[in-house]
């Protein structure tokens, strides 16, 4: 039986289509035609079928990969045609489409600036990182926003010259500043200090000292480290005397997916927005799918854990609406993990809660998602974190089938839609930092606006200087924005909020412990739908 059926996938996909099939590849493909009972007389025609469809991927090669391979039998599921969308979306198990990426488990995807697009590099990021990335991500992240400015329609003049050419903007260099002092300039680059600590503007050729007093910010929060356009006069003392400053536009993930759809940023196959769309009506169908986010859930505070049972009973009762994931962010203990007893406080706290979530059965076929915070072990100033150590959480892997502690951040895959999840108190640290923001908006609400604006215009999670917010220097495509997601988590100590701007649904879930819920008052979360792609408010409070 065994001998007949590798004989029939070697006749097809070696013999017929020419294709080399690695042992992973092999195995998957038999474990598939076992698991669905297809007929041995049906073999090669199901055979026939899986290989077409997947010569028709962007990405496929002679060498079959095991993730081109899962997508061309996904694609099978939905329909092959062109024309043709999901014949029953019930049909389609929707936890075959739900993944969970730790930032250090994503593909080290590199910017070529000669080439316009992204490769992945074959050697594996450093902790440690070589010194020459020290300014090769710098250099990454700056190049993918220029190309960005200049697919913009305000710097896309016609291809044949017309009458309004002239009213296109042009980027000038720093490189060609000199020798033109009293003209106006537009330039991009990003925020810095020289030596003498006076603001600069730095891009791909060199720097350049700001003069702020005349400058008028625009909309969005400008601080060091930030990628930003600068209208301004050069000066005779060589310096920018700068007009006006803002972030440079954004670009719709629907832009991004058409040019990049063959790279794959995740590390869970490259998808084509084509082949995305097959699933939106699944996507739309499967309403009652929703993602619990929960932030500084600080197991150690005695309201805590009787507010979990109080939440856990509320979705284990309502069968139609039990949540596909819950996320819970830290900190995951009131002062961290330093001091005496630290890491026995974490694994009581964590044994605890695995004691709570056994006695809701009902719950376990969701998956646990776990997000360390700025005090959580092994804490550092460095972004991305890694996950919580397993010496205090090994109880809990082995207890509850679905739980998973990841990075910060960390990203969850549904379909084609792709959710940032980022425990960090970014709104403060942005406001420490501040170089500029527009006059006369100290309202909450535009701050709010504008650091939702700000990290997506910048395409990144964290837009400050290395001084400020220090990076792994080789895992900083970890905290790219590029293509925009679906939806971001800011997981902030600042009080909750959503957004949604160019189309990324962005929201703060609150403090589910340590805000009014410390005092007796209200204990809140967010839940998340992807089908709208939008969130809401949730609460409870332990004395109704």
């Amino acid at each position: 039986m065994v001998n007949a059926m590798r004989s029939a996938i070697v006749k097809v996909f070696s013999t017929k289509h020419s294709l080399t099939l690695p042992a992973t590849a092999l195995s998957y493909i038999e474990q598939t035609l076992r698991e669905n009972d297809i007929p041995e007389d049906e073999w090669l025609v199901g055979l026939e079928f899986w290989a077409r469809e997947y010569l028709k991927g962007e990405d496929s090669s002679s060498l079959v990969s095991l993730p081109a391979l899962k997508r061309a039998y996904e694609s099978l599921q939905v329909g092959t045609n062109d024309d043709s969308q999901i014949a029953d979306p019930a049909e389609i198990n929707v936890e075959n489409h739900f993944e969970i990426i730790d930032s250090f488990d994503m593909p080290p995807v590199h910017f070529d600036a000669v080439r316009g697009g992204f490769t992945t590099a074959k050697a594996k990021p450093s902790i440690a990182g070589q010194a020459s990335s020290r300014s090769a991500f710098l250099r990454e992240r700056w190049g993918i926003i220029k190309e960005v400015i200049l697919r913009n329609e305000n710097f896309t003049p016609p291809a044949i010259g017309g009458h309004d050419r002239s009213n296109y903007l042009k980027l000038t260099s720093t490189r060609n500043l000199l020798g033109r002092a009293g003209q106006l300039f537009l330039l991009f680059g990003m925020l810095s200090r020289d030596m003498e600590g006076r603001l600069c503007l730095e891009d791909g050729e060199g720097r350049v000292r700001l003069d702020m007093e005349d400058a008028v910010p625009g909309e969005g929060l400008f601080t060091e480290g930030c990628m930003v356009l600068i209208e301004g006069e050069y000066t005779i003392d060589e310096t920018i005397r700068v007009l006006a400053m803002g972030h440079p536009p954004s670009e719709k993930r629907e832009v991004s997916r058409n040019l990049h759809g063959h790279t794959d940023f995740l590390g869970t196959g490259a998808m084509s927005l084509k082949e995305e769309q097959k699933y939106t009506p699944t996507v739309l169908a499967n309403t009652q799918v929703s993602f619990v986010i929960l932030s500084d859930v600080w197991l150690d505070h005695p309201r805590c854990l009787p507010a979990l049972r109080k939440l856990f009973e509320g979705y284990a009762g309502a069968a139609e609406y039990r949540p596909m994931a819950f996320v819970l962010c830290g900190n995951f203990c009131q002062r961290g993990w330093e001091g005496q007893g630290g890491l026995k406080r974490y694994t009581n706290s964590f044994n605890a809660l695995t004691d709570l979530l056994l006695q809701f059965p009902l719950l376990l076929s969701s998956h646990f998602i776990f997000v360390p915070g700025p005090l959580d072990p092994w804490s550092s100033s460095t972004i991305p974190r890694p996950a919580l150590p397993p010496a205090m959480t090994a109880r809990l892997t082995q207890r509850i089938p679905k739980a998973r502690f990841v990075s910060d951040p960390c990203r969850i895959r549904y379909f084609g839609q792709e959710i940032v999840i980022f425990r960090e108190d970014l709104m403060g640290r942005m406001m420490r930092n501040l170089v500029g923001v527009k006059d006369g908006q100290s309202d909450e609400v535009d701050m709010k606006r504008y650091l939702v604006q700000t990290i997506l215009d910048q395409s990144h999670l964290s837009p400050l200087s290395l001084s400020i917010r220090p990076t792994l220097w080789e895992y900083d495509h970890a905290l790219r924005l590029y293509p925009m997601p679906t939806a971001v988590v800011l997981a902030d100590k600042y009080e909750r909020y959503e957004l949604t701007y160019e189309g990324c649904h962005v929201l703060n879930p609150g403090r589910f412990v340590g805000g009014s819920g410390g005092e007796g008052g209200e204990f809140e979360w967010s839940m998340y739908y992807p089908a709208t792609g939008r969130s809401e408010r949730s609460a409870l409070t332990l004395d109704d």
